[in-house]
């Protein structure tokens, strides 16, 4: 069942294509911010289902801006994927301890990230705080 929002966090305009162009083409909903600034405001102003987040941002760093999300009330819920192209060993950790809570290196594998992004929206779904709020 596709029609969830995913705000998807990039500043590389080509990645921002790929991944917005392989969720629309499953029915999902895209939102775009293209720095943290604006990951931030698109996540207050339209609470989204689930968030792709670049790590490597201009100015406010995709790891900082995951935990400011977090710590709000209004979507700490919202499940933080992380995406990077510099996977590195202790990256997914760092990126788990900031508060994402789950983790992409980059290339994109295009073939299954729509499974991904649907185990991820389908275990937020069945989570009791998602139903609670």
């Amino acid at each position: 069942m596709a029609g969830e929002t995913i705000l998807v966090v990039e500043d590389n305009p080509l990645n921002m294509e790929l991944v917005s162009d392989i969720l629309e083409a499953q029915g999902y909903t895209v939102r775009q911010a293209i720095n943290g600034k604006e990951a931030i405001q698109e996540a207050e102003s339209h609470i989204p289902d689930l968030i792709l987040m670049d790590i490597q941002l201009p100015g406010l760093d995709g790891l900082t801006v995951t935990g400011i999300i977090k710590d709000a009330p209004a979507t700490t819920h919202v499940p933080i994927i992380a995406l990077t192209a510099h996977a590195m060993r202790g990256d997914e950790e760092k990126a788990r301890e900031a508060g994402c809570d789950g983790y992409i290196s980059k290339p994109i594998d295009t073939r299954s990230l729509p499974q991904t992004i649907r185990q991820f929206l389908d275990a937020t779904s069945e989570s009791p705080s998602k139903e609670s709020s």
